[in-house]
């Protein structure tokens, strides 16, 4: 029982670390439960838990996240994280960064890293590890651990991530898309993005889905009113929830998810969405 108790503890620790890493909830909770398994063979309980299965779940995630990999390289049209529905948060305050750091945009961000320089990364720009701890963890220098934390930010172009517009204010934009799509209002559509607007669609080779992103304003408000009006989807209902602790919009047919929409926004417009249309990747969606 005492080992149940110290893992549960840790549980969502470990699960917001597998999860960042992997970009899918599936499998972030196959890398907890593996976590707990092998905390329970271990011969005692460690002087500081939370290092312990915190170095754990990374160097699982590590391997996993290699696999994977070769695995996304044969991925059929654009892979996307899995959405994960979060809960209300009424006032970020602190949690801000964290929460952003959940989001569609900076996970593909992350893409781009390699899966030990992704939890170098991540356990110091998102969860605050000592440089010290992060070493022991992926088994390299403290000098090394610091470079790579440096070159990543310069790769990635980003700094700690910032909230620029108020959930008030993202909320208002998205209320404008849903009713100016659900209406098939091109122009109003266009005015909401930005120019140079990309839509990431996934379908993972299962539904109809956009096989390269989509660039430009036209371009992309034609795509969204032509499949609000196709007779080749089955009507859908769109609301809108938090997804990955953002405000964005589920479709619904028959009461079972069909798709997920995530935004990224520069200034008062959209910059990107996220849509997710790949079965296989909603079937954790809660509704």
């Amino acid at each position: 029982m005492e080992r149940l108790e110290i893992f549960n503890q840790h549980r969502s620790l470990l699960f917001a670390i597998a999860y960042r890493m992997l970009g899918s909830a599936t499998d972030a909770e196959d890398m907890v439960q593996e976590a707990w398994i092998r905390w329970q063979l271990t011969q005692a309980i460690a002087q500081s838990p939370k290092a312990y299965l915190s170095t754990l779940i990374t160097r699982l995630c590590i391997d996993r996240l290699r696999s994977v990999r070769v695995q996304r390289e044969k991925y059929v049209g654009i892979w996307l994280p899995e959405p994960l529905m979060t809960e209300a948060i009424n006032d970020l305050g602190d949690n801000a960064e964290l929460a952003e750091s959940l989001s569609f945009a900076f996970l593909m961000l992350l893409e781009c890293l390699s899966p030990t320089e992704r939890a170098i990364f991540l356990l110091r720009e998102v969860f605050d590890y000592d440089y010290s701890e992060i070493a022991k963890t992926v088994g390299k220098s403290i000098p090394n651990c610091r470079q790579i934390v440096r070159r990543a930010r310069q790769h990635l172009v980003i700094r700690r991530p910032r909230i620029s517009l108020s959930l008030q204010q993202k909320e208002e934009i998205i209320e404008q898309f849903l009713i100016s799509w659900n209406q098939g209002d091109l122009h109003k559509l266009i005015a909401l993005m930005a120019e140079d607007i990309t839509l990431f669609s996934d379908g993972g080779g299962q539904v109809t889905a956009a096989q390269r992103p989509l660039k430009g304003c036209q371009k992309v408000a034609r795509f969204l009113v032509a499949i609000r009006r196709s007779r080749l989807i089955p009507t859908f209902s769109p609301r809108i929830v938090l997804i990955n602790h953002q405000l964005g919009i589920l479709n619904t047919v028959e009461g079972k998810p069909q798709s997920t929409f995530s935004f990224e926004f520069s200034g008062e417009t959209i910059q990107a969405i996220f849509a997710v249309v790949n079965p296989e990747k909603l079937k954790a969606v809660k509704l």
